[in-house]
């Protein structure tokens, strides 16, 4: 909440006790946002909640509540427009409140004090052995953005990476290796080895059933706990693996705060099925333990134990709560993972409230959908390479920096440190594309529209830091301080003011909903707002007054869009 809205509900409060209405109640309807038309005012009241409380029709209570609002220092009007009421800031007050609070880097522009939110988020995980796709990146860039969004609000976060590193899936890894592996080939190329080796292994078994089985007793030992070659195996296998993925993390600038894949539940995996039993919720189905979810309109029984003693998703997942829950006590625990698991967690949540476990309020499936491209047919269909197999993923940023480079050498050849500005908008204009879009939607993936420098991309948003950066460099001179300049001056700069203001509410609805595209159309509605503003209105050749005004927004809408960048994982260059 900025000092405006603050001040603003303040005198709504007095408003309110005023007609006689319960002073906590109606606080807690107060809700202030900003208008579907900017014309009409800054911000709104709707009155619907409160008028009930006050048992008087919307438009009524709305034209009392604007008559009982006088305009001061901050104010300059109040109007009822039907069961509305529009509230106007005075220019020279919204631009003393928003400049400074950006240029002491103030919540909400700056980071909030800590407070009692733990969230733990759940994200990447891929498999070991297996190639870092283009899927992957999903759960990526999605699980580091809310990762970044959560801290700036405050909350101390847990980001996860929950490797897939256990199981039948990495069991039949292990065993095409054991059986065609070359040691050579792994460390030269450890991915793309073992992907030519579980392709290789699905080949062979359809031919030969009996490898799946081979493969069983694998997994069987590997869980038995001793050290014997499946146990070294695996060991091999993952700290190759995690070498590999290093690549593409770096580049996405991705860090994790734990890397706890599933066999770091191993030795925990028994008290957690004894926290199932002692809970009386677990059923013998065909010599399989399971729990059965009906009563919460779950057909599939959730299958805890397989028959031959060896452990599920499910087993792991469940251990992992309880681990997260004694380990952490968060208030959420995020689950970035895609919309085809819907079932998976709906059966995880549901056993822990069948148990009647506290932390099932805490779980959340945050899913979201595919990455297409164009097939040969010019359709949108699901992202593969021209042969039907794996697209790395590092292949596809080579090829964003590549394109990048090229545009570069075209347009500014001579650009300081090209290679660096083409790595970094390369890359941010994938992992932007990806975000700019509603998670569960699917993404589209263009190259000429993800790379344009112009419409709702990430090279049109970074270009608007790099051009307040030029103006700031062509000034030469220390940006005024901020209680320096005259801030009527800066009534023209009305709509980028007011989108700056947007900031604090998009980012505490990107956090409440696990969706950073609104914290992505925050940054191109400000670069644009800024970009429009400076067609019009010069900054350099301006009189010292008006520049030093100028100036100050110049910069902090600089700040507030790398801010901005900064909360998606994205690099603001200053030159491009």
């Amino acid at each position: 909440m900025t000092d405006l809205h603050r001040h603003l509900r303040e005198k709504l409060l007095a408003a309110i006790a005023d007609l006689g209405l319960p002073a906590t109640e109606a606080a807690g309807m107060l809700r202030l946002d900003p208008p579907r038309n900017r014309d009409h005012g800054d911000v709104a009241l709707g009155a619907f909640q409160l008028a009930k409380l006050a048992k008087l029709p919307p438009p009524k209570f709305a034209a009392e509540i604007a008559a009982r609002i006088a305009a001061d220092d901050i104010i300059e009007s109040a109007v009822a427009a039907g069961p509305f009421v529009n509230f106007k800031f005075r220019r020279g007050a919204m631009a003393r409140e928003v400049l400074t609070a950006i240029h002491s880097d103030a919540a909400p522009y700056g980071k909030a004090a800590t407070n009692d939110q733990v969230v733990c988020i759940d994200f990447s995980s891929p498999n070991i052995a297996k190639p870092f796709h283009i899927g992957h990146m999903r759960s990526t860039v999605l699980g580091n953005a809310l990762c970044r969004i959560h801290r700036h609000l405050g909350a101390t976060v847990h980001g996860i990476n929950h490797l897939g590193d256990w199981g039948m899936p990495f069991a039949k890894m292990m065993t095409a290796y054991m059986r065609f592996g070359d040691e050579v080939e792994l460390h030269k190329s450890p991915m793309r080895h073992m992907f030519e080796l579980y392709k290789r292994y699905d080949a062979e078994a359809k031919a030969n059933p009996e490898l799946n089985e081979e493969a069983a007793q694998r997994f069987k030992a590997l869980e038995s706990g001793e050290d014997n070659e499946e146990r070294r195996m695996w060991q091999l296998l993952r700290d190759e693996s995690l070498k590999a993925f290093q690549g593409p993390y770096s580049r996405l600038g991705v860090t994790f705060d734990h890397i706890t894949g599933e066999s770091f539940f191993e030795d925990k995996m028994d008290a957690a099925m004894a926290r199932v039993e002692k809970a009386g919720v677990l059923e013998e189905s065909d010599g399989a333990d399971v729990v059965w979810l009906k009563d919460q309109g779950i057909k599939q029984p959730c299958l805890l134990r397989k028959s031959d003693g060896t452990t599920l998703y499910h087993t792991r997942d469940l251990a992992a709560a309880f681990y997260r829950e004694e380990t952490f006590h968060p208030t959420r625990i995020l689950y970035i993972v895609g919309g085809e698991q819907k079932l998976h967690f709906a059966q995880l949540k549901g056993v822990l409230i069948k148990m009647k476990e506290a932390i099932a309020d805490a779980i959340e499936h945050v899913p979201f959908g595919l990455v297409l491209s164009k097939g040969p047919e010019g359709k949108w269909e699901k992202f593969a390479s021209r042969s039907g197999n794996a697209v790395f993923l590092d292949e596809i940023l080579d090829e964003a920096v590549r394109k990048v480079r090229g545009v570069i050498a075209e347009k500014n050849p001579d650009l300081d440190d090209p290679d660096a500005v083409a790595e970094h908008v390369g890359v941010s204009a994938i992992i932007f594309n990806d975000l700019k879009n509603g998670r569960i939607k699917d993404v589209k993936f263009d190259w000429d529209a993800m790379l344009a420098f112009e419409g709702e991309t990430g090279p049109y948003v970074q270009y608007a830091c790099a051009r307040l950066s030029s103006i700031l460099r062509k000034v030469d001179l220390p940006v005024p301080a901020v209680d320096s300049i005259d801030f009527e001056l800066l009534a023209d700069a009305e709509r980028v003011l007011l989108t700056m203001m947007d900031f604090a509410a998009a980012v505490q609805r990107a956090a409440d909903q696990s969706e950073p595209s609104v914290v992505t159309h925050f940054t191109i509605a400000l670069a644009g707002e800024i970009h429009s503003y400076l067609a019009d209105h010069y900054v350099v050749s301006a009189e010292p007054a008006v520049r030093n005004a100028r100036l100050v927004l110049v910069d902090a809408a600089r700040r507030l869009l790398t801010t901005g960048l900064d909360l998606l994982g994205i690099k603001a260059p200053e030159r491009m």
